[in-house]
């Protein structure tokens, strides 16, 4: 969520764009004009500057992200600058990775700078996307003395500039916001900048060891136009995003396959009890806000404070009745982190990784180990995050004891298939966290070891608490 200081910014920049749209535009047209940029209309002054100004000063203060991200995709009224900073803004409340300095520098150094010359004018369309090449921009005589200008005289025709100077006149080290320098890497190995497959997979190649150490990497995630595409991920991380997670039921849900080329599921559910979230994830994962704004659409619930107390209660009756400890777990999270609970991972309960049309009894225990999780976070980065709460199902079983009673005693089966499980969603590029009942028995026990799990969690996946 931006902050007052990021609205006020928005509101300075949203000025000046229905100021820029009104020095272009007439008396008689300049509301509607004003209107298509996604402002609203005037509402008093005699000249045109006064009019924009009063358009402005009418934009609520909860409408100023949606009018300013509109100004940047309508392309109205705004300099570059402005539109970067609009970006910055928009893309921080996504907390994206953090990519350090000296991983820039090394990255730069790396480089084969020869090939980004070798495509010099896609290579140059990408910057003028991502960044002011205006600046500067005074004529002398023939010199241009624009950013623009200079790139093309000392980095594509004199080769007197490295990568790595090309990078600080760009500000892509000490300036670039990380999801814009993020950008810049997924646009520099695309097809659309480099329409060399050989060329892109050098770049790929030069850019991922000093990636690695940060914990990220550029993986390749489809195609576009017949060539490769990259995108930032971290490192363990599964290829690709969701195509839809079907949650918060802990029975068996009933399914088909409506296309079983394309692998289209429906799930066939009059009950309700069922959920399935189908909209994109996107590189800051799936947040509570994000849940809450799907569940506010497809219940049709304005009210944001019944969304959301509608939703918590929804996702918290789906926990198994006697899961006390699962509940508990669920209940910390939301309690603890409250306050900065819509920018925070969706803590989604009973996620179904596993379906299958027969039962445990015609299929076999261990055909259907981990078919349904706990609980999933999807954090920043492509990250699935899975928590498991261990009961003693996970490490005995009933049967006969010594005495011939019946008790609950070790059984190392049982344990080697929860171990085996974990292993099956490692490898698959989940991260896998178990808790011991034991360490959920009481809440006054609970908070303290829930809390610093979760803070550290989120420290490692740079997901910033906000204030």
């Amino acid at each position: 969520m931006i902050d007052d200081a990021g609205a006020v910014i928005l509101r300075e920049v949203v000025s000046r764009a229905a100021r820029a749209i009104a020095d272009g535009s007439a008396h008689s047209r300049l509301d509607e004009d004003l209107v298509k940029a996604g402002l609203p209309p005037s509402t008093s002054g005699e000249t045109k500057a006064q009019r924009g100004a009063s358009s402005a000063a009418a934009v609520p203060d909860e409408q100023l992200r949606e009018v300013a991200v509109g100004l940047v995709q309508r392309n109205c009224g705004l300099h570059m600058i402005d539109r970067m900073t609009v970006q910055d803004l928009v893309w921080a409340d996504e907390h994206p990775p953090p990519i350090p300095k000296r991983t820039r520098r090394d990255l730069a150094r790396a480089l084969p700078g020869w090939i980004l010359v070798d495509h010099a004018q896609r290579f140059h369309n990408l910057l003028a996307t991502l960044f002011d090449l205006g600046r500067g921009g005074l004529f002398f005589g023939f010199e241009d003395t624009s950013l623009s200008g200079q790139i093309d005289q000392h980095f594509y025709r004199n080769d007197d500039w490295t990568v790595e100077q090309l990078f600080d006149e760009l500000g892509a080290v000490d300036q670039a916001s990380d999801r814009r320098f993020a950008l810049f890497l997924e646009g520099m190995v695309s097809g659309e900048t480099v329409p060399d497959e050989d060329a892109q997979r050098r770049l790929v190649d030069a850019i991922n060891p000093p990636l690695a150490g940060i914990g990220l990497e550029l993986r390749e995630t489809g195609s576009t136009d017949g060539y490769p595409t990259f995108h930032l991920v971290a490192t363990g991380s599964r290829t690709g995003r969701p195509k839809q997670l079907i949650f918060a039921s802990p029975r068996k849900p009933d399914l088909r396959l409506i296309d079983v080329i394309d692998s289209d599921v429906e799930v066939v559910d009059a009950t309700g009890e069922v959920l399935v979230y189908d909209r994109p994830i996107g590189p800051a994962g799936l947040r509570w806000r994000d849940l809450q704004s799907w569940w506010s659409d497809t219940r049709q619930v304005e009210d944001d404070h019944q969304a959301k107390r509608e939703l918590y209660q929804r996702l918290g009756s789906s926990v198994p009745q006697g899961s006390r400890h699962q509940l508990l777990l669920f209940r910390l999270y939301h309690d603890i982190y409250r306050a900065a609970l819509q920018e925070l991972p969706a803590l989604l309960p009973e996620v179904w990784r596993h379906w299958d049309p027969k039962t445990v009894k015609a299929r076999g225990k261990d055909a259907l180990v981990q078919f349904r999780m706990d609980f999933l976070l999807l954090a920043p980065a492509g990250a699935r995050i899975v928590l498991e709460v261990d009961g003693q199902t996970h490490y005995a079983s009933e049967r006969e004891a010594a005495d011939g009673q019946r008790r609950w005693l070790p059984d190392g089966n049982e344990y080697a298939r929860t171990v085996a499980a974990s292993r099956d969603l490692s490898l698959a590029g989940y991260e896998v966290y178990r808790f011991g009942t034991n360490e959920l028995h009481d809440e006054g026990q609970a908070r303290p070891l829930v809390t610093a799990f979760f803070d550290d969690l989120f420290r490692r996946h740079h997901i910033v608490l906000p204030r």
